[in-house]
């Protein structure tokens, strides 16, 4: 009967604290309402990963616990098993998903895109400078995740945290971080993404003073854009990203795929499946597949605690340059714009844009502002893809 208390046997001690913090997860998502979609199913994810003896990862740990019960008879299923390579679920979906061909990440992006108006930003494309800006906090993050103590790889993947973007940390992660860096950092990037509403209302009263966020953009409306317009938006960025950052087409190109369904009026069906059943679909088994990344011995290091602090301190930047550069604006600018909408440019869409306008009508009822920020906001959902691509260029070249 010992095969019974097989798994108490293997039981190691960083497997019930990351069963706890698969418990937070969970807790967060359902009680607190966190990214629920992706924090619930790593929560679970990351207990099912972290328990002895599981088959979710590589089947040989379990074929222990057969052999216990079965004998020679075990023994010979577990030697077919291994012959065959022996995966479990979780580990083949990762292999699959992430490791081999990084689908996961970019199919994403075709339901992101579906999701997305860039009218405000055809409108005004000058709120792509501030989206392009908001970057700022990436590259900043790098330089201090490399005074810390990472390499330059490591310190790139941890620095696109601040890009507020899970599906592109993911790939970059993946493509030229540590493999044990992964579940850290998509844990902290999408935590802090679930967190804006609570990180960036202070620190962009920290940056703006209260004339500022007063300021009103009424004699800049956000005019209607005809269709032609908006169908050859995404083949323009498409062709444009693929000239200057072609390691960012797979992801920016996937995202105008899916906004070219969007505005093609000719697939209606196929951009409603695209922002709901493939886009629902693709996240939660992003999200337990993910855990893979979060076993015991590898998460609960001192990397661990300094990607933490790390990512907040990319989002904090993100925000302090967004708003700074729309300073910088209007010193040339006759029409001038609330630089609170800067803050808006760090991709995590559409929660950045609503803390704008939420901020702004805070402080005046009928100021307006969440058209405009909604443009800076899907420009820095662009900008953070051509980001990525170029990270990835640039440290592997």
């Amino acid at each position: 009967m010992d095969y019974l208390i097989e798994g108490f046997k293997e039981l190691e001690w960083q497997q019930p604290v990351m069963w706890l913090i698969g418990c937070i997860l969970i807790y967060l998502a359902i009680k607190r309402d966190m990214e629920p979609m992706l924090l619930l199913p790593i929560g679970l994810g990351c207990i099912l990963v972290n328990m002895p003896l599981t088959n979710v990862l590589t089947e040989a740990p379990s074929n222990a616990f057969l052999i216990g019960a079965f004998g020679d008879l075990a023994k010979e299923y577990s030697f077919a098993t291994q012959a065959v390579g022996g995966e479990g679920v979780i580990e083949w979906l990762f292999k699959v998903g992430i490791e081999a061909s990084e689908a996961m990440p970019i199919l994403l992006f075709i339901g992101i895109g579906a999701m997305i108006d860039f009218g405000p930003l055809i409108s005004n494309p000058k709120l792509m400078f501030m989206g392009a800006f908001a970057q700022l906090g990436i590259f900043i993050t790098v330089i201090f995740a490399v005074l810390v103590g990472f390499n330059l790889n490591d310190a790139a993947s941890v620095g696109i945290i601040g890009a507020a973007d899970g599906p592109t940390s993911i790939l970059v992660a993946q493509t030229i971080g540590a493999p044990e860096l992964l579940g850290p950092i998509t844990i902290v990037a999408y935590s802090y993404m679930a967190l804006v509403p609570i990180i960036q209302p202070p620190v962009i009263k920290l940056v703006t003073t209260k004339k500022q966020r007063l300021m009103r953009m009424d004699d800049q409306i956000i005019k209607p854009v005809p269709k032609v317009v908006k169908i050859l938006f995404p083949i323009v960025i498409t062709i444009i990203a693929g000239l200057i950052a072609p390691k960012s087409l797979a992801l920016v190109g996937f995202l105008m795929f899916g906004n070219l369904l969007r505005e093609c009026g000719v697939l209606n069906q196929l951009s409603k499946t695209a922002q709901n059943e493939l886009v629902n679909l693709i996240t939660l088994l992003l999200g337990i597949t993910i855990s893979f990344k979060m076993i015991g011995s590898q998460f609960l290091t001192i990397d661990t605690l300094k990607i933490v602090g790390l990512g907040l301190l990319a989002f904090i930047f993100d925000t302090i340059g967004g708003v700074l550069f729309a300073d910088l604006m209007n010193l040339f600018s006759k029409k001038k714009i609330n630089p609170m909408i800067g803050a808006a440019g760090i991709s995590a869409f559409p929660m950045s844009a609503r803390v704008v306008h939420k901020l702004g009508r805070k402080e005046d009822p009928t100021n307006y502002l969440l058209m405009h920020a909604v443009g800076v906001n899907v420009s820095g959902q662009v900008a953070s893809a051509i980001v990525g691509g170029l990270i990835i260029a640039l440290v592997l070249g």
